[in-house]
Protein backbone atom coordinates (compact mmCIF):
# COMPACT_ATOMS: atom_id res chain seq x y z
CA UNK A 1 0.00 0.00 0.00
CA UNK A 2 2.81 2.50 0.94
CA UNK A 3 4.47 1.74 -1.75
CA UNK A 4 2.10 2.42 -4.81
CA UNK A 5 3.32 4.32 -7.60
CA UNK A 6 0.68 7.17 -7.80
CA UNK A 7 0.61 7.72 -4.36
CA UNK A 8 4.62 8.35 -4.28
CA UNK A 9 3.91 10.54 -7.57
CA UNK A 10 1.29 12.39 -5.56
CA UNK A 11 3.52 12.91 -2.16
CA UNK A 12 5.93 14.49 -4.63
CA UNK A 13 4.05 17.13 -6.17
CA UNK A 14 2.30 17.24 -2.53
CA UNK A 15 5.28 18.76 -1.77
CA UNK A 16 5.56 21.53 -4.15
CA UNK A 17 2.25 22.69 -2.89
CA UNK A 18 3.46 23.00 0.53
CA UNK A 19 6.36 24.72 -0.03
CA UNK A 20 3.96 26.87 -2.20
CA UNK A 21 2.31 28.27 0.66
CA UNK A 22 5.37 28.51 2.51
CA UNK A 23 6.36 30.71 0.25
CA UNK A 24 3.27 33.08 0.64
CA UNK A 25 3.79 32.83 4.25
CA UNK A 26 7.41 33.89 3.87
CA UNK A 27 5.64 36.78 1.61
CA UNK A 28 2.98 37.64 3.89
CA UNK A 29 5.85 37.96 6.98
CA UNK A 30 7.73 40.43 4.67
CA UNK A 31 4.84 42.56 3.89
CA UNK A 32 4.49 42.67 8.31
CA UNK A 33 8.07 43.40 8.41
CA UNK A 34 7.30 46.55 6.26
CA UNK A 35 4.46 47.69 8.03
CA UNK A 36 2.64 46.65 4.53
CA UNK A 37 -0.01 44.34 3.56
CA UNK A 38 -3.39 43.57 5.09
CA UNK A 39 -3.00 39.78 5.44
CA UNK A 40 -3.18 38.08 8.33
CA UNK A 41 0.47 36.91 9.09
CA UNK A 42 -0.56 32.99 9.53
CA UNK A 43 -1.56 30.49 6.96
CA UNK A 44 -5.06 32.08 6.24
CA UNK A 45 -3.16 34.94 5.05
CA UNK A 46 -1.16 33.10 3.03
CA UNK A 47 -3.87 31.64 1.67
CA UNK A 48 -5.70 34.61 0.47
CA UNK A 49 -2.32 35.87 -0.54
CA UNK A 50 -2.28 33.11 -3.36
CA UNK A 51 -5.85 33.51 -4.03
CA UNK A 52 -5.28 37.54 -5.44
CA UNK A 53 -1.95 36.27 -7.42
CA UNK A 54 -2.78 35.90 -11.54
CA UNK A 55 -4.93 32.48 -11.62
CA UNK A 56 -5.16 32.71 -7.87
CA UNK A 57 -7.82 30.37 -7.90
CA UNK A 58 -6.41 27.53 -10.00
CA UNK A 59 -2.98 28.18 -7.81
CA UNK A 60 -5.31 27.27 -4.42
CA UNK A 61 -6.67 23.99 -6.32
CA UNK A 62 -3.56 23.57 -6.77
CA UNK A 63 -2.36 23.98 -3.28
CA UNK A 64 -5.44 22.31 -1.89
CA UNK A 65 -5.21 19.15 -3.84
CA UNK A 66 -1.45 19.13 -3.00
CA UNK A 67 -2.55 19.45 0.56
CA UNK A 68 -5.45 16.22 0.26
CA UNK A 69 -2.70 14.17 -1.24
CA UNK A 70 -0.10 14.82 1.69
CA UNK A 71 -2.69 13.96 3.98
CA UNK A 72 -3.72 10.62 2.46
CA UNK A 73 -0.35 9.30 2.35
CA UNK A 74 0.18 10.57 6.09
CA UNK A 75 -3.15 8.59 7.05
CA UNK A 76 -1.73 5.73 4.53
CA UNK A 77 1.70 5.79 6.62
CA UNK A 78 -0.32 6.00 9.97
CA UNK A 79 -2.00 2.67 9.37
CA UNK A 80 0.63 0.71 7.67
CA UNK A 81 3.74 2.53 7.40
CA UNK A 82 7.24 2.76 9.25
CA UNK A 83 8.00 -0.61 8.30
CA UNK A 84 11.43 0.50 8.20
CA UNK A 85 11.67 0.73 11.61
CA UNK A 86 10.34 -1.25 14.78
CA UNK A 87 8.96 -1.14 18.03
CA UNK A 88 8.45 1.80 20.29
CA UNK A 89 10.33 3.88 16.91
CA UNK A 90 7.67 2.97 14.91
CA UNK A 91 4.44 3.28 17.08
CA UNK A 92 6.09 7.32 17.25
CA UNK A 93 6.53 7.54 13.77
CA UNK A 94 3.05 6.32 13.11
CA UNK A 95 1.49 8.82 15.61
CA UNK A 96 3.67 11.59 14.75
CA UNK A 97 2.07 10.46 10.73
CA UNK A 98 -1.20 10.91 12.38
CA UNK A 99 -0.75 14.16 14.28
CA UNK A 100 0.90 14.87 10.29
CA UNK A 101 -3.27 14.46 9.10
CA UNK A 102 -4.59 16.82 11.01
CA UNK A 103 -2.31 19.45 9.92
CA UNK A 104 -2.53 18.96 6.63
CA UNK A 105 -6.76 18.41 6.70
CA UNK A 106 -7.25 21.35 8.81
CA UNK A 107 -4.42 23.78 6.38
CA UNK A 108 -6.94 22.02 3.32
CA UNK A 109 -9.69 23.10 5.11
CA UNK A 110 -8.62 25.93 5.25
CA UNK A 111 -7.92 26.91 1.69
CA UNK A 112 -11.32 25.50 0.77
CA UNK A 113 -13.05 28.21 2.54
CA UNK A 114 -10.15 31.14 0.86
CA UNK A 115 -11.15 29.23 -2.36
CA UNK A 116 -15.02 29.44 -1.82
CA UNK A 117 -15.33 32.82 -0.94
CA UNK A 118 -15.92 32.44 2.63
CA UNK A 119 -12.14 32.80 4.55
CA UNK A 120 -12.26 33.18 8.17
CA UNK A 121 -9.98 34.89 10.53
CA UNK A 122 -7.97 31.59 12.14
CA UNK A 123 -6.04 34.38 14.66
CA UNK A 124 -9.73 35.74 15.68
CA UNK A 125 -10.84 31.98 16.08
CA UNK A 126 -7.99 31.02 17.91
CA UNK A 127 -8.66 34.38 20.46
CA UNK A 128 -12.23 33.45 20.52
CA UNK A 129 -11.07 29.87 21.51
CA UNK A 130 -8.52 31.00 24.31
CA UNK A 131 -11.16 33.46 25.80
CA UNK A 132 -13.63 30.91 25.87
CA UNK A 133 -11.62 28.23 27.53
CA UNK A 134 -10.25 31.16 30.22
CA UNK A 135 -13.96 31.71 31.35
CA UNK A 136 -13.96 28.30 32.64
CA UNK A 137 -12.62 26.96 36.10
CA UNK A 138 -8.59 26.15 35.65
CA UNK A 139 -8.82 27.75 32.05
CA UNK A 140 -5.75 30.17 32.27
CA UNK A 141 -3.86 26.77 33.81
CA UNK A 142 -5.44 24.85 30.49
CA UNK A 143 -4.28 27.85 27.88
CA UNK A 144 -0.60 27.98 29.74
CA UNK A 145 -0.22 24.13 29.32
CA UNK A 146 -1.04 24.80 25.61
CA UNK A 147 1.31 27.32 25.74
CA UNK A 148 4.16 24.89 27.46
CA UNK A 149 3.15 22.08 24.67
CA UNK A 150 3.58 24.97 21.94
CA UNK A 151 6.92 26.43 22.98
CA UNK A 152 8.09 22.71 23.69
CA UNK A 153 7.10 21.68 20.07
CA UNK A 154 9.04 24.81 18.76
CA UNK A 155 11.87 24.07 20.59
CA UNK A 156 11.70 20.44 19.07
CA UNK A 157 11.33 21.47 15.57
CA UNK A 158 14.54 24.04 16.23
CA UNK A 159 16.58 20.84 17.67
CA UNK A 160 15.14 18.62 15.07
CA UNK A 161 16.66 21.01 12.36
CA UNK A 162 20.25 21.71 13.59
CA UNK A 163 20.52 18.33 14.23
CA UNK A 164 19.65 17.34 10.74
CA UNK A 165 17.04 14.72 11.95
CA UNK A 166 15.07 15.39 8.99
CA UNK A 167 17.88 13.72 6.48
CA UNK A 168 17.15 9.89 6.91
CA UNK A 169 13.75 11.15 5.41
CA UNK A 170 15.97 12.36 2.59
CA UNK A 171 17.63 9.59 -0.70
CA UNK A 172 20.24 11.23 -2.79
CA UNK A 173 21.26 9.36 -5.73
CA UNK A 174 24.64 11.19 -5.90
CA UNK A 175 26.69 14.56 -3.81
CA UNK A 176 24.04 16.50 -6.55
CA UNK A 177 21.54 18.88 -4.15
CA UNK A 178 22.72 17.04 -0.83
CA UNK A 179 24.21 20.03 0.92
CA UNK A 180 21.68 22.64 -0.43
CA UNK A 181 18.84 20.49 0.62
CA UNK A 182 20.56 19.61 4.35
CA UNK A 183 21.15 23.67 4.46
CA UNK A 184 17.38 24.44 3.38
CA UNK A 185 16.11 22.19 6.31
CA UNK A 186 18.41 23.34 8.57
CA UNK A 187 17.38 27.08 8.30
CA UNK A 188 14.11 26.30 7.20
CA UNK A 189 12.93 24.19 11.07
CA UNK A 190 14.81 26.32 12.67
CA UNK A 191 13.03 29.65 11.73
CA UNK A 192 9.81 27.57 12.09
CA UNK A 193 10.88 26.47 15.37
CA UNK A 194 11.40 30.14 16.57
CA UNK A 195 8.08 31.06 15.28
CA UNK A 196 6.67 28.20 16.92
CA UNK A 197 8.46 28.90 20.25
CA UNK A 198 6.97 32.72 19.67
CA UNK A 199 3.70 31.44 19.66
CA UNK A 200 3.99 29.01 22.89
CA UNK A 201 5.59 31.63 25.01
CA UNK A 202 2.67 34.56 23.70
CA UNK A 203 0.03 31.71 25.18
CA UNK A 204 1.85 31.24 28.29
CA UNK A 205 1.83 35.23 28.35
CA UNK A 206 -1.77 35.24 27.54
CA UNK A 207 -2.92 32.99 30.63
CA UNK A 208 -0.65 34.56 32.90
CA UNK A 209 -2.14 38.38 31.79
CA UNK A 210 -5.74 36.65 31.24
CA UNK A 211 -5.16 38.64 27.91
CA UNK A 212 -7.26 36.61 25.02
CA UNK A 213 -5.59 39.31 22.31
CA UNK A 214 -1.58 37.96 22.75
CA UNK A 215 -3.00 33.97 21.88
CA UNK A 216 -3.92 34.71 18.08
CA UNK A 217 -1.34 32.09 16.99
CA UNK A 218 1.40 32.84 14.19
CA UNK A 219 -0.23 36.05 13.57
CA UNK A 220 0.48 37.48 16.98
CA UNK A 221 4.05 36.09 17.20
CA UNK A 222 5.05 38.13 14.05
CA UNK A 223 3.22 41.41 14.67
CA UNK A 224 5.31 40.56 18.21
CA UNK A 225 8.47 40.50 16.77
CA UNK A 226 7.33 43.15 14.60
CA UNK A 227 7.16 45.27 17.49
CA UNK A 228 10.27 44.50 18.97
CA UNK A 229 14.14 46.48 18.89
CA UNK A 230 15.65 45.83 15.20
CA UNK A 231 11.98 43.73 14.76
CA UNK A 232 11.72 44.33 11.16
CA UNK A 233 15.36 42.49 10.50
CA UNK A 234 14.24 39.73 13.06
CA UNK A 235 11.19 38.95 11.05
CA UNK A 236 12.78 39.49 7.72
CA UNK A 237 15.23 37.22 9.07
CA UNK A 238 12.24 34.72 9.88
CA UNK A 239 10.97 35.23 6.52
CA UNK A 240 13.60 34.64 4.48
CA UNK A 241 13.90 30.99 6.84
CA UNK A 242 10.21 30.35 5.61
CA UNK A 243 11.35 30.64 2.12
CA UNK A 244 14.43 28.12 3.26
CA UNK A 245 12.01 25.83 4.54
CA UNK A 246 9.87 26.40 0.96
CA UNK A 247 12.86 25.30 -0.62
CA UNK A 248 13.49 21.71 1.40
CA UNK A 249 10.06 21.01 0.13
CA UNK A 250 10.62 21.72 -2.95
CA UNK A 251 13.99 19.30 -2.84
CA UNK A 252 11.66 17.09 -0.77
CA UNK A 253 9.44 16.77 -3.74
CA UNK A 254 12.24 14.84 -5.37
CA UNK A 255 14.69 13.56 -2.64
CA UNK A 256 11.35 12.48 0.28
CA UNK A 257 11.44 8.76 1.19
CA UNK A 258 7.68 8.17 0.59
CA UNK A 259 7.69 4.44 0.40
CA UNK A 260 7.71 1.58 3.95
Amino acid sequence: MTNNDLLKYLTRVGFIGYGLLHLALAWVAAQIAFGEGGQEGDQSGAFQELAEQPFGAVLLWFVLICLVALAVWQVILAIWGHTDVEGKDRIMERVSSGARVILYAVLAFTAGKVLFGAPSSSAQQQQEAAAGIMAKPAGEWLVGLAGVVVLGFGIGMLWYGLKRKFEKKLHFAGPRGHQAAIRAGQIGYAAKGVAFGIVGYLLIEAAVKNDPQKSRGLDAALHTVAGQPYGKFLLLAIALGVVAFAVYCFFQAKYRKVGS
